[in-house]
């Protein structure tokens, strides 16, 4: 079926002469299969990070399966004097997820290809679930990285504001301007990225294919209406957020833990799906909520309970 979809990508993408490489590449990363894990991870040959290049200054990484079930998705993208690396994983030690190394490799590839000057890397976080952290560690202590921290005091600094509000800001890379809004709900310093270059809306754990568990339904109502009338004024090519957890069968998903999920679904959601939540969550009551593509479900009080505990920790 992989190979049928790419076919049909390929054959797209040069028989209809207005398709634009854009077009293309959004295919691509629609029919993209990641690496998934494996039902041995003692035998598991892949990767520790798998590199998908979308353009010539955006690129996904995800992190291995049998690495961490979590399996998170980073998000690396370039301007002409700094570097995003959004969320750094689950995994802290570098002899197992070497992502430092890794971005260090994609910043030689790219000082190779232009003659500007040595760009600084900022380390961001889509919220503070250690997931999406832990491997801020390889780049504690490295020359010219500045890391804001996924806590409460930080994303206070980022927004200037002690209370999520539809506040937006900029941050600036060099020719490539990212709009930043606060999103939480399903944790409290979760954010939402928007980068023009790619038309991505990235939207961590607010916002992808698989379970989510929402920690503040009312909060989390009011940043899926801020998100969707963020989208209706800008043109989105793909919904992307940090994990894959749904199967290729509408609807379902794979448990908690699993180590191999060789029918994933893809990452991509289409922008409608945002607009259709954003509808059933105002006419919905606080309960679970089963679409084609995720499932919305109120967190359990022992759920919050771990989460506060967890949150602790980094605040």
């Amino acid at each position: 079926m992989r190979n049928v979809g790419l076919f049909i990508a390929l054959f797209v993408s040069t028989s209809i002469v207005f398709a634009s490489s854009d077009q293309f590449a959004n295919t691509e990363l629609h029919d993209k299969r990641w690496i998934h894990g494996s039902e041995d991870c003692a035998v598991n040959t892949d990767p520790p990070i798998e590199i998908f290049q979308f353009d010539t200054s955006s690129y996904i990484l995800r992190q291995n399966k049998c690495l961490s079930f979590e399996a998170p998705f980073v998000y690396v993208l370039f301007g002409e004097t700094k570097v995003l690396v959004l969320d750094t994983g689950a995994t802290d030690d570098p002899a197992d997820y070497p992502l430092y190394e890794t971005v260090i490799s994609l910043l030689e590839k790219h000082s190779k290809q232009d003659s500007n000057q040595a760009k600084t890397i900022l380390v961001l976080h889509s919220h503070s679930h250690g997931d999406h952290h832990a491997g801020d560690s390889q780049f504690e202590g490295k020359p010219n990285v500045t890391i804001i921290k996924p806590n409460h005091v930080a994303v206070t600094e980022l927004f200037g504001s002690s209370e999520a509000s539809n506040e937006q800001i900029q941050v600036y890379l060099g020719a490539r301007a990212l709009t930043i809004f606060p999103t939480p709900g399903h944790q409290e310093e979760a954010i939402t990225i928007y980068d023009p270059q790619t038309k991505w809306l990235i939207t961590g754990d607010t916002l992808y294919p698989g379970y989510i568990y929402v920690k503040n339904w009312k909060t989390y109502k009011k940043s899926i209406t801020r998100m969707a009338t963020f989208a209706r004024n800008h043109e989105i090519s793909a919904v992307l957020g940090a994990h894959i957890e749904m199967t290729l069968n509408l609807g379902k998903h794979y448990p908690i833990g699993a180590l191999f999920q060789p029918n994933e679904a893809s990452l991509v959601l289409p922008v409608e799906d945002l607009f259709a939540l954003d509808a059933k969550l105002q006419n919905t009551k606080k309960s679970k909520i089963v679409f084609d593509r995720f499932v919305i479900a109120p967190m359990s009080a022992f759920q919050k309970m771990l989460s506060r505990a967890a949150k602790a920790l980094v605040n």
